[in-house]
């Protein structure tokens, strides 16, 4: 990886931290944050998008149910989209695994489960660096100077912003790079350690599904629709685009159904007596 590409992927970084609304929250953390779109602009430059979204579905499956309600941040995917695809894709292709495989997506579950501790820590180192400057801007408006207050709100956030997100992604994907280049060239992945860290990290994704579960299903009936809805489309070899159409078709099917019931009229019969009443 070039010094180049270190420093565009650094600066995708920055856009999407959720310690700074750069595009605001939707566009950075909620969308350039999350591993399947990060993957795509990481694979532009990198120069190999469909190697790059390959790596980065296991990921995105793994962190699906991340949510951040009120203060609570669980983890920061700055560092998973932004360190781990492209350190997991060097490690990938270095090592001559099918982006597709088994293998590369254990090894891309595995990276970006040690990686999510590492945003963990930009994220807190970030907001704790914030907190050092208001603290200063608070002690200046006590000595009447409002000249702070601009410097408080956008210069020095920036500049913690800086030091704590474009510099460590910068320079672990540039220096990283060529570190796990070099280890997945000399390793074999056939030894039985090796073998056992990406199994474990296969099963990595199925944690993010039983969480989302978790969090969507209100009793356990529910279960059923989500195993029909694998089982079709396993049967019927659908897509994921497919399938979130069919998905879409059942949803809309539900929710006319349920409005139908609370609006009363449910096959076709009306409640409406105004004519009776009337005659």
């Amino acid at each position: 990886m070039s010094w180049l590409q270190a420093i565009l992927i650094g600066l995708m970084s920055c856009t999407a931290a959720s310690t700074i609304a750069c595009l605001g929250t939707t566009v950075g953390n909620y969308t350039l944050n999350r591993p399947l779109v990060a993957s795509l602009f990481v694979g532009l430059i990198l120069g190999d998008v469909s190697g790059c979204i390959q790596i980065g579905i296991p990921m995105q499956v793994m962190w699906i149910a991340l949510v951040t309600p009120g203060g609570t941040v669980a983890s920061d995917l700055r560092a998973v989209s932004y360190i781990g695809i492209p350190l997991a894709y060097v490690g990938a292709k270095a090592a001559g695994m099918d982006f597709g495989g088994t293998d590369a997506r254990g090894l891309a579950s595995s990276i970006s489960a040690m990686t999510g501790v590492i945003g963990i820590t930009l994220f807190y180192g970030t907001a704790m660096m914030n907190l050092i400057w208001q603290h200063w801007g608070w002690a200046q408006l006590d000595k009447g100077n409002l000249d702070c207050l601009g410097k408080v709100d956008v210069v020095l956030p920036l500049i913690s912003h800086f030091v704590l997100s474009f510099l460590p992604v910068t320079l672990l994907c540039y220096y990283g790079s060529g570190a796990v280049a070099e280890l997945f060239q000399s390793l074999n992945t056939e030894v039985w350690y090796v073998k056992a860290i990406l199994s474990v990290g296969s099963v990595l994704p199925a944690v993010g599904i039983g969480i989302l579960l978790k969090s969507v299903v209100s009793k356990t009936s529910d279960l059923i629709y989500f195993m029909f809805g694998f089982a079709l489309a396993a049967s019927m070899g659908l897509t994921l685009i497919a399938a979130t159409v069919v998905g879409g078709v059942f949803a809309l099917i539900n929710y006319q159904m349920t409005m139908m019931k609370a609006t009363g009229a449910v096959g076709g019969v009306s409640t409406d007596y105004d004519d009776e009443e009337d005659i």
